[in-house]
């Protein structure tokens, strides 16, 4: 195995987590997001020894860096979707459990590696893959993808409203030369979209979360996880999903009212405080919801 820096992701909403959540002795909690491993060890300490917490990953360096840094603790580590939680608590023969955590999106250790091509600010490979060993990247779904079907991507996924001059872009940039890396793409999003005076993000945001969520079939994964998950939870047992776009969040918030197994806990969505925005702005655009088991 080669050698991993130290995660420098901070998890985020911990606190509010751990409130809603009520990890304690003897419990049993699925952290369906590892990421980072902050939540996952926060449960840990909590549930003790006489509990369980499995924390599950796509991302096969966030399972390799949590085997050295979380040994020892009563921890069951999945290299899965978390999608895939019905089928890996049934194999375990665990009939249910006292609460799930969904913390969707990248950590900050993704953003941080330059060779994966999830932040724009670095020149590495265009990929976007939560598992880079499986399925296709963005680089072969940007050479092959018809230009129609690109721009509704772009539209559908990362709500830009300049998706058709994007996809027109691109179609005509990819005849003269193939798009490899994060940054030639984000070089050619920020050339066709108008720079806002009042938006703070950089225009390639949106382009760059739609395709990501594209590659890794992220919506497909939460709308199975909305079906599935609450029959995992004991009763009274609660699920806590954070999501950080809209896409997301309406999801969550449709599926968790009109879900008859399911009690609506946070009539709206929980945020992160003044202090810990300043702290870790990723967090700002955190939203939490949680629903508990009838």
């Amino acid at each position: 195995m080669a050698l991993l820096n130290p995660s420098c992701h901070i998890p985020v909403l911990l606190d509010e987590v751990i409130e809603w959540l009520e990890p304690s002795a003897g419990r049993i909690l699925v952290d369906g997001t590892l990421g980072g491993g902050g939540h996952t060890a926060a449960f840990a300490e909590r549930v003790a020894s006489e509990g369980l917490v499995l924390a599950i990953d796509l991302d096969p360096t966030a399972i390799n860096r949590a085997e050295i840094s979380l040994t020892g603790k009563p921890i069951k580590l999945v290299q899965a979707n978390y999608a895939e939680i019905p089928t890996i608590l049934n194999q375990l023969e665990i009939a249910s459990v006292d609460g799930i955590l969904l913390d969707l999106g990248l950590s900050s250790d993704q953003l941080a590696d330059d060779q994966r091509g999830f932040s724009f600010q670095t020149g590495g490979l265009l990929d976007l893959r939560f598992n880079p060993d499986s399925g296709e990247n963005a680089r072969e779904l940007l050479a092959r993808i018809g230009e129609n079907h690109l721009a509704d991507i772009i539209y559908k996924y990362g709500e830009e409203r300049f998706s058709r001059r994007i996809a027109r872009k691109i179609v005509a940039t990819r005849h003269e030369a193939p798009i490899h890396t994060a940054e030639q793409l984000a070089g050619l999003v920020r050339s066709c979209v108008p720079k806002s005076r009042v938006a703070k993000i950089d225009p390639a945001t949106r382009t760059f979360q739609a395709l990501r969520i594209a590659v890794n079939g992220e919506l497909d994964s939460l709308e199975s996880a909305l079906k599935s998950l609450p029959d995992c939870l004991k009763p009274g047992g609660r699920l806590a999903i954070i999501s950080f776009h809209s896409l997301e969040d309406r999801l969550v918030k449709h599926a968790f009212r009109n879900d008859d197994r399911l009690s609506v806990l946070t009539r709206r969505p929980i945020l992160a405080s003044d202090r810990e925005s300043t702290i870790n702005p990723r967090s700002r655009s955190a939203k939490m919801r949680v629903a508990e088991r009838a």
